[in-house]
């Protein structure tokens, strides 16, 4: 394993780690769902989990057009807009509250 990173160009090691922290932005999500679920005793989705979403699917779909990766580029790209059109939905629907 150490060796795998030792062989790798500067450029590559700044986009394995983009990779990396868009995982675990991505992966956070589900934790603080859990979190914001278990204190309101039913299933909820906050919207840090929207935002989390999005900001961890841009970075894994940088990482996925450095990899020139077309499975992980349109599943990230699909993702990303269904994400934006949540948070645009929850914004539209507390604007009509107000």
């Amino acid at each position: 394993m150490i060796d795998y990173f030792e062989n790798l160009s500067q450029i590559e090691v700044i986009f394995l780690t983009i990779g990396f922290l868009g995982q675990g932005l991505f992966a956070s999500r589900f934790v603080f769902q859990w979190i914001y679920s278990e204190k309101k005793g039913e299933s909820y989705i906050p919207l840090i989990f929207w935002y989390l979403s999005i900001f961890g699917g841009v970075g894994l779909l940088t990482y996925a057009i450095f990899r020139k990766d077309p499975v992980i580029i349109s599943g990230q790209l699909f993702g990303i807009f269904i994400y934006l059109r949540n948070l645009i939905l929850i914004y539209k629907k507390k604007n009509e509250k107000n």
